[in-house]
């Protein structure tokens, strides 16, 4: 049965943002690549002794993982009070989540080793990106990773017009302003915060693919997400049709995992 005592549960089928709707059904796994891109990104992020940030963790799936690699420091800064609540429950007494903006985090100048966010910078306008990921470089001390798991269009000469499609469809689809880059528009996005990039991988964008479902949850917990997509009638429409969404660019897009580190020289 879908938990309603989830801060999200009473939230409205058709205007709830897609990842809470998943996540009311009973899904964890929420990035574009998987749980095992989400690995892939937190071993290369060096994440063991460090101190690290993770902007909007939400569910605190991924707490968990940076958790287990055992950090010196955790903090998880999220502007939805219910993300807060949910990951600072998983997070406990081994870090603390704050309410915070991903722009303006409230943290010490080159205060963290390590940031990390995972699907959050592809919902924010190109002037919010530039900001947010000005921020990152703030708080990272010279050497820090900046580490993350986004969604990507590929290949990087796909037409304009044919972006400003697969957004469109991709916003009304989830019901957020989405608007993923291509490799090239991440790698400037970033670089021109001042940032060197040092890792790239991708992985399929394959996130309510039953096999992709299973590996990620585990084949109880996708059986439960499953049975409560067949029982709720609204819920079902509205995740067959982003399913259809991803199913109709799946040429286009791809989960992209980029590490950029901050120069250790200021020149």
């Amino acid at each position: 049965m879908i938990d309603e005592t989830t801060p999200f549960a009473q939230r409205k089928t058709e205007d709830i943002p897609g990842h809470w709707l998943l996540a009311r059904l009973g899904k964890r796994v929420l990035r574009p690549g998987g749980r095992e891109l989400t690995e892939k990104l937190l071993d290369d992020a060096k994440i063991s002794g460090a101190d690290v940030l993770e902007i909007a963790p939400g569910l605190g799936k991924t707490a968990s993982s940076i958790l287990d690699r055992m950090p010196r420091s955790y903090v998880g800064v999220d502007d939805d009070p219910d993300a807060v609540v949910l990951a600072g429950k998983v997070v406990g007494s081994r870090g603390r989540v704050i309410s915070g903006d991903a722009a303006a985090t409230g943290l010490d100048d080159a205060s963290a080793d390590v940031a990390v966010g995972e699907a959050m910078l592809t919902m924010q306008s190109d002037r919010a990106k530039a900001t947010i990921v000005a921020e990152a470089f703030r708080v990272l001390r010279p050497g820090g990773r900046y580490a993350i798991h986004e969604l990507a269009l590929n290949p990087d000469t796909l037409p304009d017009e044919d972006k400003t499609e697969i957004r469109r469809s991709l916003a009304r689809s989830i019901k957020v302003n989405a608007r993923p880059l291509t490799e090239a528009e991440w790698r400037n996005v970033l670089t021109d915060a001042g940032f060197e990039i040092t890792t790239v991988r991708f992985a399929r964008m394959a996130l309510l693919e039953p096999r992709r479902v299973i590996a990620d949850e585990g084949p109880r917990r996708a059986l439960r997400f499953v049975t409560n997509v067949i029982r709720d009638a609204d819920a079902r429409r509205r995740v067959l049709a982003m399913r259809s969404t991803f199913n109709k660019y799946k040429s286009n897009l791809a989960a992209i995992e980029v590490i950029a580190t901050k120069p250790t020289d200021p020149a």
